[in-house]
C-alpha cells in the first residue's frame, strides 16, 4: 500500500512538472488518466503491478 501510494505521489509529481515545464496541456492529462484507470481493471494490471514492484525492489537495493 505504502508504495503505490508513494508511486502515485511520485507520478503526479512528474505529471505537474510536465504540465508546468513541457507544456503538457489538460486534455493530454485527462487521456492519460483515463488510459490509467481503464488499465488497472484490464486483465494486463497484475502483470504491470508486478513490474513496479520488482523495480521498485531493484531501487531499494541499490547502495549508493
Amino acid at each position: 500500500m505504502i508504495l503505490s501510494v508513494s508511486g502515485v505521489i511520485l507520478l503526479g509529481v512528474i505529471v505537474f512538472l510536465f504540465f508546468r515545464k513541457d507544456g503538457l496541456k489538460v486534455s493530454h492529462a485527462l487521456v492519460c488518466a483515463l488510459f490509467g484507470f481503464y488499465l488497472a481493471g484490464s486483465a494486463i494490471a497484475p502483470s504491470i503491478k508486478a513490474g513496479g514492484a520488482s523495480l521498485a525492489n531493484l531501487l531499494g537495493g541499490l547502495k549508493i
